[in-house]
């Protein structure tokens, strides 16, 4: 299969995805903390290092499934455009130590994830 179509099919569903927790969590929490894209950003840490440590045989050996998952699902799914963007409208808002906890969290919870699931025993 194309490796576009993979991109675009993987990079469509993991949106979707994303979408459904911004909606979720924009109904059932109030807050000025962006929990929605930090929600996001970790769950897409955990699928992409799952995939790529855990199951590097299968993802390694089918690159159609690692371009689909990899590079198209968790593509779609993480954003750092929006991390970003949030973290600016909270310093413009005054809210430092929000934006400060935000990339402090963001940053090392989304890294310490990768480091710990892919790495090689």
């Amino acid at each position: 299969m194309n490796n576009i179509l993979l991109v675009f099919l993987g990079g469509g569903l993991g949106s979707v995805v994303r979408y459904g927790i911004s909606e979720f969590v924009k109904t059932n929490f109030k807050t000025i903390f962006p929990i929605a894209t930090l929600v996001s950003n970790i769950v897409s840490c955990i699928i992409l290092a799952l995939a790529i440590g855990f199951f590097s045989e299968k993802i390694g050996a089918n690159p159609t499934l690692r371009t689909l998952i990899v590079i198209g699902f968790c593509g779609g799914f993480s954003t750092f455009s929006t991390f970003s963007y949030e973290t600016i409208e909270l310093m413009k808002s005054g809210n430092y130590s929000i934006a400060i906890a935000n990339v402090l969290i963001s940053v090392s919870v989304c890294l310490a994830l990768i480091f710990v699931l892919t790495k090689q025993s």
